[in-house]
């Protein structure tokens, strides 16, 4: 898919007792402002996609994950037909090992959730489609084509690998 945007989204999971939770965050600023998100963000030049994903949640969690320690949980690529510039290839990482404590960013609020009751109603409308799979450990290679209003799914496919 050409003229997508190279992204990143790293999930960090930990053991809480009476079940697994993942990192996310409420986002302060640009792109999905006020919606719950997974951390990450853009490949910069030069930058591998575990690089960006080990820098996006530094920059944004001020938790420091190792490049080794990243899984790789596939990819979502996702089609705006009525804003081809926002059009991204995303790469999905989870990570159960990493140092510090997340501490709020200007980008981002970091709050950890249940992976079994996720607040799917403060999402963008995706996550539902893909996001359980990867928090259980599996691995996605997903097409979301959103509809006209930018938010709601027009369609979601699997690609077999």
């Amino acid at each position: 898919m050409t003229g997508s945007a190279a992204v990143t989204l790293c999930f960090l999971l930990r053991d809480a007792g009476d079940g697994t939770e993942v990192l996310l965050g409420l986002k302060r600023t640009g792109f999905g402002t006020g919606k719950i998100v997974g951390i990450g963000g853009h490949v910069e030049p030069g930058e591998t996609d575990g690089e960006a994903a080990v820098r996006e949640v530094f920059e944004e969690t001020g938790i420091s994950v190792l490049p080794e320690d990243l899984n790789d949980a596939g990819a979502v690529h996702f089609v705006f037909p009525a804003r081809p510039e926002w059009n991204m290839r995303t790469r999905l990482f989870t990570a159960r090992t990493w140092q510090g404590e997340p501490v709020d960013s200007d980008e981002v609020l970091p709050e950890w959730f249940r992976t079994d009751t996720l607040p799917v109603e403060r999402m963008w409308q995706d996550a539902d489609h893909w996001l359980p799979v990867v928090l259980e450990g599996g691995k996605v290679n997903v097409v979301v084509t959103l509809n006209d209003d930018n938010e709601t799914v027009a369609s979601s496919v699997s690609i077999l690998p």
